[in-house]
């Protein structure tokens, strides 16, 4: 079997030496090159062919941004992103994630040997998806970053204006529920950007580490007609709210009264990851049933696919993002199998057709008056 072929792109030695070391180690794998600025990696990638580019954020001549741009309208490959645990190296992915890398690596600051040696394995998990992922070819330039935005970055849209129409008096015991993990964050941003302000309750697990969700609801929260932020424990769930949880903690609904409220916690990973998207699909089952949307996008494993047959199981309706427009069809291929699904589609068909189902229940309901 081929192995897959990785280009290591960082300004420090030490992190390429490491990333070297970690990548050849793995039978299925190999390290070509190894470039400490993107001007070496430029001549490195056209006379390797990678399969995999691991891309470090802030480099000298041209930072990870830029190259990764420049990349991806030229000559898309699959780009994992080595990002610092703090908030400009959030701010910093999210932008390399909105143009297209397909995951990242959150380095740590201090003790950076150690800290990748510990992530070894999320390393090589995320090369081996990275290698098989579907990708889409930036067609335009990026924005250019405004130089009043704290550092540098562009400063997030106002929020949309452009006229949608209202879903009106539907009832508040509605909760849609999303779970995603590759890719997720920004088919979650297509979702999201299509509902409407009075749009019912939105709860989301999208697998990422602690550092990096607060940053991320900030961005959506100026993107979105809906209010967007990290979930907090015992919160009420609102309309026209979304709530997304915090890495490191699983997010679940609870009944308080005649209200929903949140379930922060922090506890064991479920199936490898916390937060865990079965955590927050077992609470939609158990908790809301019948009045549950769920909606499983992009990711790599199975993360939830049981717990959307038990919230189908419980009267929730659910659709699940294709395999075409998804980065990785891994959770929505489980969640397929194992029956959960009651549509699937694209996923620019998929609020649609959600906003479709709400007004088209809601009829219903009256109707029954």
């Amino acid at each position: 079997m081929a192995k897959t072929r990785v280009v290591v792109v960082d300004d420090s030695a030490l992190v390429r030496s490491l990333l070297t070391e970690i990548i050849n180690r793995q039978p299925d794998m190999e390290c070509v090159g190894a470039a400490a600025d993107p001007f070496v990696a430029r001549e490195m990638i056209r006379n390797t062919n990678p399969d995999v580019i691991t891309l470090d954020v802030e480099m000298p001549r041209m930072d990870g941004i830029d190259f990764l741009g420049k990349l991806m309208r030229l000559r898309p490959t699959p780009v994992v992103m080595v990002s610092t645990l703090t908030e400009r190296g959030a701010e910093v992915t999210l932008r390399a994630l909105e143009l297209g890398a397909v995951d990242f690596v959150a380095k740590p600051k201090i003790g950076v040997a150690d800290g990748l040696r510990l992530l070894a394995e999320d390393i090589t998990d995320k090369v081996r998806i990275a290698s098989k992922a579907h990708l889409r070819r930036l067609t335009t330039p990026p924005p250019a970053a405004s130089p009043t935005a704290p550092g540098g970055l562009d400063s997030a849209p106002a929020r949309s204006a452009a006229p949608v129409a209202g879903l009106g008096r539907l009832s508040t015991e509605k909760i849609i529920f999303i779970g995603a993990s590759t890719g997720g964050t920004e088919a979650t941003k297509e979702v999201l950007m299509q509902l409407p302000p009075d749009s019912p309750a939105v709860v989301i697990t999208q697998h990422m580490p602690p550092g990096f969700t607060k940053s991320y609801a900030a961005r959506l929260d100026g993107l979105c007609r809906i209010r967007v932020a990290e979930a907090r424990d015992g919160e009420r769930i609102l309309p026209g709210h979304a709530y997304i949880a915090p890495g490191g903690h699983h997010l679940s609904v609870e009944r308080s009264g005649a209200n929903y409220i949140a379930r922060v916690q922090a506890g064991e990973p479920v199936n490898r990851h916390m937060p865990s998207v079965e955590v927050l699909f077992k609470s939609a089952a158990r908790v809301v049933g019948p009045n549950a949307l769920g909606i499983m996008l992009t990711g790599m494993g199975a993360d939830g696919a049981r717990a959307m047959r038990e919230m189908r199981d419980a009267g929730s309706y659910n659709l699940v993002q294709d395999e075409a427009s998804c980065v990785v069809f891994g959770m929505p291929r489980e969640a397929i199998g194992q029956g959960a699904a009651h549509e699937v589609l694209p996923l620019t068909q998929i609020a649609p057709r959600l906003i479709e189902r709400l007004r088209s229940t809601a009829g219903l309901s009256l109707n029954r008056v």
